[in-house]
């Protein structure tokens, strides 16, 4: 199963922001559009940009400008201003050891479930320290406060993202593009694609726990995956269930605003692989039926029905829509969901 560059595609790329590169606990950080602030914006919002596996944070440049030039050009930018922020993902570009180990199974690498679950899983902690420290290196003189961080990854970032949004309390914005929120259906289904012996000898029921998804990638994995760490076996949870899952929804989700885009055609990071989870927070958002529908939560589900494994042409326009809007305070809902094809 070969791995396209979502990125691939840069007809339409727009003109570029201004960017400047810091070291930051040892990474290499660059920072997009500080020289676009207005000078009257004294409150700043952070926009972390994750990318895809076997690529760097400069494939993410244009990424920036979009988002960037789309918010300057509303009056709101003149009292909050929107930088972007982008680093390598760990094992890539300047901070890469072995470049084995980004490759999937098929292409030999045999720790792949672990090798791409501890990349992602470290890239979310990367970006919570990096919110740490950042105001600290571009703002020294305490000029402009950070009051806001949203997250965008794509593939492997956009795997990266789900964690963020979730276990990173200062992230209230994510758009996840061509990412999953189910580690172990995405494996379990790459296995079978593969061929791997640990999936055909049990036809996938023996495959979680096996020696390529062994069982410390499984508890990893209920820690702090999305799937697993908020539903596990309560797809469809009981009254005393509810009474538990309700404050920690609220805790981890509670009026964050959450954009996924798929591809239709997608078969490395299938949609199907990230249906459930999305179904089951439909349902619990459901106006009318919904059993945490007032905390608050936005869920945009948006499909581009002829798109592959990449970033296409009509996602880029939701994506860029859905980060002015939330930074304005507006967006095509309030509260709940959104679910529709483009």
């Amino acid at each position: 199963m070969a791995t396209p560059n979502p990125l691939a595609d840069s007809s339409s790329d727009p003109t570029p922001v201004s960017s400047k590169t810091y070291t930051i606990a040892g990474l290499v950080t660059t920072v997009y559009g500080l020289d676009e602030l207005a000078s009257s914006a004294n409150e700043v919002a952070v926009l972390w940009l994750l990318h895809p596996r076997l690529q760097v944070q400069s494939i993410m440049a244009p990424i920036a400008a979009a988002s960037i030039h789309d918010w300057n050009g509303r009056s709101a930018s003149k009292s909050k201003g929107l930088i972007a922020v982008s680093f390598d993902q760990r094992n890539h570009g300047t901070r890469e050891v072995n470049a084995l180990a980004n490759e999937s199974w098929k292409k030999g690498n045999p720790t792949h479930a672990q090798d791409m679950f501890s990349v992602f899983h470290g890239t979310a902690q990367d970006t919570s320290m990096l919110i740490d420290f950042l105001s600290s290196y571009i703002f020294p003189d305490s000029s402009r406060t950070i009051t806001k961080h949203l997250a965008l990854g794509i593939s492997l970032g956009g795997h990266s993202t789900w964690q963020c949004v979730l276990h990173e309390p200062r992230i209230t914005a994510a758009v996840v593009v061509i990412g999953c929120p189910d580690y172990k259906f995405l494996m379990t289904d790459r296995a079978k694609k593969s061929k791997l012996s640990t999936w055909t000898a049990s036809e996938g029921k023996d495959f979680l726990g096996s020696t390529d998804y062994p069982t410390g990638l499984c508890d990893a994995t209920d820690k702090w995956d999305p799937m697993s760490f908020l539903v596990g076996d309560k797809l469809q949870p009981t009254d005393e269930q509810k009474k538990t899952l309700r404050p920690l929804i609220k805790q981890k989700l509670g009026g964050k605003h959450i954009l996924c885009l798929s591809g239709g055609k997608d078969k490395l990071v299938p949609y199907f692989c990230s249906a459930p989870f999305l179904d089951w927070l439909k349902t619990g958002l459901d106006k009318k039926e919904g059993w945490f529908n007032d905390q608050g939560i936005v869920l945009e589900d948006i499909i581009d029905g002829d798109a592959g494994h990449e970033y296409s042409a009509k996602m880029k326009v939701e994506a860029v829509r859905f980060i002015s809007d939330n930074l304005a305070g507006e967006g095509s809902l309030k509260a709940g969901t959104r679910t529709s094809k483009i």
